[in-house]
């Protein structure tokens, strides 16, 4: 289990707000499963390292309750909460809702707006590929993530993408988990260039149907991944 004292210490801009920054870096540290589930976060603790007093680290780590990314057992300890099966289940089903409806939209876009997005994602996938290539797997998980908000973004929908993302971080764990699958890498790549190809062709039921594709893959393997990682994940 990764010892929060072996984490470099966030650098925080101290012209800006403690407690949200906390709150980012604590949750892509859950996100990644660098802080894995079971772990204990002492509040006295993670003032040192951040360098805050405990309110800031109060106030994030109620945040990441109420995303239940962590409980908080009062008078007792936080710890980093195991994975939550239906709370993957009810994420996987908001984000494939949503983003079969973005297609539509997008791909019966007039082409002058298509190519822009369509250039973007390219350059997406670009960035994807040096992280596979390199086996940094956390960084092909935020290009990943980065690749699906260009969608939002494009469509005039940044407050949905805020939303799913609020409710993601089980899902965005138990895909970060299997990441290290062979071919799994590789076959996101696949997926969104097929969601590119039928955006740059203007096929609506084309994209949604390399959406569908596309968000099949992680739910079908829940089984082997609770398998491997019995203390991780609950339901």
């Amino acid at each position: 289990m990764t010892d929060l004292l072996s984490i470099p210490p966030l650098q925080l801009n101290r012209a800006a707000q403690a407690a949200p920054q906390v709150f980012e870096a604590l949750r892509g540290l859950i996100v990644s499963v660098t802080l894995e589930p079971g772990t204990v976060l002492s509040r006295a603790e993670l003032a040192e390292h951040f360098g805050v007093s405990q309110t800031p680290i109060r106030d994030a780590l109620l945040r990441l309750d109420e995303e239940g990314l962590v409980d908080v057992f009062a008078q007792h300890a936080t710890v980093v909460s195991r994975i939550d099966l239906s709370a993957v289940t009810q994420a996987h089903f908001l984000r494939r809702s949503i983003e079969l409806e973005l297609m539509g939209v997008l791909a019966d876009a007039p082409a002058s707006r298509r190519l822009p997005l369509v250039q973007n994602l390219k350059q997406q996938i670009d960035n994807q590929v040096r992280f596979l290539v390199a086996g940094e797997h956390r960084n092909f998980a935020d290009a990943d993530r980065a690749f699906h908000r260009e969608l939002y973004l494009a469509a005039g929908m940044s407050s949905l993408w805020d939303l799913v993302r609020q409710r993601s971080g089980h899902i965005d764990r138990l895909r970060c988990l299997h990441l290290p699958t062979k071919g799994k890498t590789q076959g996101i790549v696949r997926g969104h260039r097929a969601i590119v190809s039928a955006l740059q062709r203007g096929g609506a039921e084309e994209a949604r149907e390399a959406v569908r594709g596309h968000l099949s893959g992680t739910l079908s393997y829940v089984d082997e991944i609770r398998q491997r990682f019995p203390a991780f994940v609950r339901g």
